[in-house]
């Protein structure tokens, strides 16, 4: 990860007329077989019975067959509409979404139990429209999960609640195994790709939540691909491991719709690696880096060892 050597990507070519990177092909490493076997639909049929919204579907997450297929899923809680409108994300946006389903909490531990989870991990859209910004909802399905499926360990990944520490101590109040808060991208970047939520209010969060005490492991994510540096990867490394982050994962962005942002490179996986060893180099002890990893990506195996 020296300056001397850089790690080549491959990077899009650029159309002269447009000065925008030209579509084609994905990389070998970017194609994957669809997963065989009854789970995929008993999963379906569960998360349907259940009315729940997974952000496997509404951020058409490419790794949600095989998670199906495990009978694994990500939830995705206060509804499927969000109040931010990042340049990255394929959820819908809405400045008035619907209230809160006062029995999700109940639904999403039911659902846990019938999947016969032993990790579960709840997502959330950004309510910036209701005064916690969604944390008690959050507290109230950690707690439903953990009265139905006692054994169960749970892991969020939430909004950064504008800032509101009230909101974030009731989050931690309900002592979460994991707490996940994405910085999405380097700090360059990231006026660009998010909407509200700033590079160094994440940070803020990461580290009152490291600071508490209260949560088991503390996690962030980000994406490559968008036109960052390595070096600038590796600084953010540095940044979340400051804030007190033990788990890391970096992927590739890949362009939901036309409406997003356009993906500038295919990041090789031999760059992933380096990004990996740099990190375990600083003192991370988990780093998931590779092209289809996401931030629940094989989530439990943070349990394991």
């Amino acid at each position: 990860m020296s300056e001397e050597k850089p790690v080549k990507v491959n990077k899009l070519p650029i159309n002269p007329e447009s000065d925008m990177p030209i579509r084609g092909r994905f990389p070998s490493w970017l194609h994957r077989n669809l997963p065989k076997g009854g789970n995929l639909f008993q999963t379906g049929g569960i998360l349907s019975k259940y009315r729940l919204n997974t952000v496997c579907e509404e951020a058409k997450c490419p790794n949600r067959f095989e998670c199906y297929s495990n009978k694994t899923a990500t939830f995705l809680a206060l509804g499927k509409e969000c109040t931010r409108n990042c340049g990255f994300c394929a959820i819908d946006f809405s400045k008035t979404p619907k209230a809160p389903e006062a029995d999700e909490p109940e639904r999403i531990a039911l659902s846990c139990k019938e999947l016969g989870l032993k990790h579960a991990v709840i997502t959330m859209v950004a309510r910036d429209d209701l005064p916690d910004g969604g944390a008690g909802h959050i507290a109230a399905t950690i707690h439903a999960i953990r009265k139905e499926c006692p054994a169960i360990t749970v892991e969020v990944l939430t909004s950064d609640f504008s800032g509101q520490e009230e909101a974030l101590d009731k989050v931690l109040a309900a002592k979460p195994d994991v707490f996940n808060h994405n910085i999405e991208t380097v700090r360059s970047l990231s006026p660009r790709v998010r909407h509200k939520a700033t590079y160094d209010r994440t940070l803020f969060v990461l580290k009152k939540v490291k600071d508490s005490g209260l949560a088991g492991f503390v996690k962030s994510g980000l994406m490559v691909g968008l036109g960052e540096t390595p070096k600038e990867v590796c600084e953010t490394i540095d940044d979340l491991h400051a804030a007190g982050c033990e788990i890391i994962t970096i992927g590739q962005y890949l362009q939901a719709d036309h409406r997003k942002l356009l993906v500038k490179e295919f990041v090789p996986p031999s760059q992933f690696e380096a990004y990996a060893e740099y990190g375990h180099s600083r003192g991370i002890k988990k780093m998931y880096c590779g092209p289809f990893v996401r931030s629940s990506y094989h989530a439990h195996e943070v349990h394991i060892n």
